[in-house]
């Protein structure tokens, strides 16, 4: 069990600063002070992870840090200013870099000259690992690392700019944390490439999200269903999300008149006001949260779940609310069943190896050639069964990225031109820089300015995207039944039908129980190979346009902005007739690698198990088992519930 255990599940969690991401974990996890208000925002941009330390009773910390000649590059870019012929420059870049150095490197650091912060090596002087058994230590510690604080950062020593990633392992969490990773996911990426790259990838690895938003906000405000609609394609079809939670926050932020006030149906002012307005707003945030998502494009595809919270209630009792009314119980018996289901999940693997190694030695003594005929014929049947039906996926597949290639041959330059060539109005400057950031950053980038994300390359690959993504659907689903999904054919694969003679042998129950440990295996394996082949069209045309964007980057001076963007929509024009269609090869190679990868593991495992199952000879003296197939027998039963 503890060999199986590496592999945990990630929750995300998604939500724009101030939205009381921290106050929320500190009170799930019932350590008040441990992460610093204000630590998870989109002002840093840093990944931080939180486990459970099932080790000893200390606070731990890994830290990862961006690779430092990614550093070096963004300081060069902040020590060259791009200009056009009109001068202009768009601050809010500027500011973002300007808060980095600050932080890092202290309020004079400006004056310097690029080689000396080049020069500073803050990478060296940084620390990747620190712990304590002391949690205000530790949060103190920590704070450097994760948390954006200008008004403090005079002196410099703020790490958080070079920091990609921060693992915080938590003592006496193991109800909670076991087998679970609670992940922060600032913002909706960040413009600093290496950090984007992580923040996708996480995202992926995604089997649940929380939503947060202050209750306030969750009823009026689009931001937080933009970042739902903008991370949907990297939750589910490139990834492995299949439920939401919809937390909304600081829900013991009322003025109760006030509220009253305005309610046609007033509620009674006798007794406490408070808690019944509260309540009653708690009841209304979740009904409209619910019927938003009803209206949602994802409704199909994932179940939705909202929590009305209070992170300050839960810890002073003096508030008036009761304990449960804070349902952050609640959302710690989310990962408490969450928990119970992965020790059962891993558990019942246990006894079911168990079981078959335990009907091998019953075996002993029973000959049965003619069964392992039979089986041998059943594998072959099996195999040739699942092969046709891979291939019927393949052609499906292929022709829906046949569609899109001819589709975004037509209409991929109209796309691109209206992204890196908009229509300025008068006074709306600087969209040199973002397309420089672009550039530096592989064809994406995260304007503050414009407060949206610009990404060529996602703009490229948009009608690949729609014409095969309910195809792609079917065959790789998150969580329904299609009837064609590649994980439904391996659950319906065996080598032992139901009305054979030979069922209760003990030899074919070895058979079963590695048939299904192998299927599995199988379906993990198919999660992960899933997310690299829906991705792989990014990625190819990523590849494929990024010398474009670098040699795009390298211009400066006068006229700059019309050169780069004049390149870029060349680019488009040369690569357009191939890239597309290696895309489409990329796909159907990852998927066809994927199917036959299938096919050689069960046909090898099975193959063993059959020579394993009839190499025993009435000759061998084996223990007496039984008392052992009874036991294995009562826990499976016991498991099964």
């Amino acid at each position: 069990m503890n060999k199986k255990n590496g592999n945990k599940k990630i929750i995300g969690i998604l939500g724009e600063s101030g939205q009381g991401k921290s106050s929320l974990l500190n009170a799930i996890l019932e350590k008040r002070n441990l992460l610093p208000s204000g630590c998870f925002g989109a002002c840093t941009a840093v990944i931080t992870q939180i486990e459970a330390n099932l080790t000893d009773s200390n606070y731990i910390a890994d830290i990862e840090a961006i690779p430092k000649e990614n550093w070096e590059s963004d300081l060069k870019n902040h020590f060259s200013p791009l200009r056009t012929e009109s001068n202009e420059e768009d601050q809010n870049l500027t500011n973002d870099t300007r808060e980095k150095i600050t932080a890092l490197y202290g309020a004079n650091a400006e004056k310097g000259t690029f080689e000396d912060l080049k020069n500073d090596d803050k990478l060296a002087e940084m620390t990747n690992h620190f712990s304590s058994s002391n949690a205000s230590d530790f949060s103190r510690r920590l704070q450097r690392y994760i948390q954006y604080s200008p008004g403090t950062a005079v002196s410099g020593g703020w790490y958080w700019p070079l920091v990609k990633c921060v693992t915080i392992k938590i003592p006496d969490c193991h109800e909670l944390l076991e087998h679970i990773t609670l992940v922060d996911l600032p913002g909706t990426g960040d413009c600093n490439k290496i950090r984007d790259e992580m923040w996708k990838s996480k995202l992926r690895d995604c089997s649940s999200v929380w939503i947060l938003s202050d209750i306030n906000r969750a009823v009026t405000s689009k931001d937080t269903w933009e970042i739902l609609k903008y991370c949907t394609k990297d939750m589910m079809q490139a990834g492995e999300c299949r439920d939401i939670n919809f937390i909304c926050t600081k829900s013991d932020n009322i003025e109760p008149e006030e509220y009253n006030s305005v309610l046609e149906d007033k509620i009674p002012e006798d007794g406490d006001l408070t808690t019944k307005c509260i309540l009653h707003r708690n009841d209304q945030a979740k009904k409209t949260v619910l019927q938003t998502f009803e209206n949602s494009h994802i409704k199909k595809e994932m179940d939705l779940k909202v929590f009305t919270v209070s992170s300050k209630a839960f810890f002073q009792h003096t508030l008036g609310m009761k304990h449960d009314d804070t349902e952050i119980p609640k959302l710690q018996d989310v990962l408490k069943n969450m928990n119970k289901r992965i020790n059962q999940e891993l558990t019942r693997g246990c006894v079911a190896e168990a079981k078959a190694v335990i009907s091998l030695i019953q075996s002993k003594t029973m000959a049965e050639t003619e069964v392992h005929i039979v089986l041998e014929r059943s594998l072959e049947k099996a195999l040739n069964k699942i092969d046709g039906q891979f291939d019927m996926l393949q052609r499906l597949l292929s022709q829906s990225l046949s569609n899109g290639v001819e589709k975004s041959e037509l209409s991929c330059r109209d796309g691109a031109e209206e992204m890196i060539s908009p229509y300025l109005p008068k006074g709306h400057g600087g969209f040199h820089k973002i397309l420089q950031a672009l550039c530096i950053n592989g064809g994406r980038h995260r304007s503050k300015a414009w407060d949206t994300v610009l990404d060529l390359n996602e703009c490229l690959t948009k009608h690949m995207y729609e014409n095969i993504d309910v195809e792609f659907k079917s065959i790789f689903p998150t969580r329904v039944k299609t009837g064609l999904s590649v994980q439904e054919l391996i659950d319906k694969f065996s080598i032992i039908s139901s009305d054979s003679a030979h069922t209760s042998s003990p030899m074919l129950n070895f058979i079963k129980a590695q048939e299904e440990n192998q299927k599995k295996t199988l379906k993990e394996e198919v999660v992960n190979r899933k997310k690299k082949i829906y991705t792989s069209i990014h990625e190819t045309i990523k590849s494929a346009m990024a010398p474009y964007y670098e040699e795009a980057a390298q211009e400066k001076g006068e006229g700059c902005l019309r050169r780069k963007q004049k390149k870029l929509l060349d680019a488009i024009d040369t690569l357009k007739s191939l890239m597309f269609e290696n895309a489409k090869q990329e796909v159907l190679k990852q998927s066809d690698e994927l199917m036959d990868y299938i096919k050689k593991n069960l046909e090898s495992v099975l193959k063993t198990s059959i020579q394993h199952s009839f190499a025993q000879t009435s000759k061998i003296t084996l223990l007496d088992v039984s008392s052992e197939v009874i036991m294995l027998e009562r826990l499976s039963m016991q498991l099964s519930d």
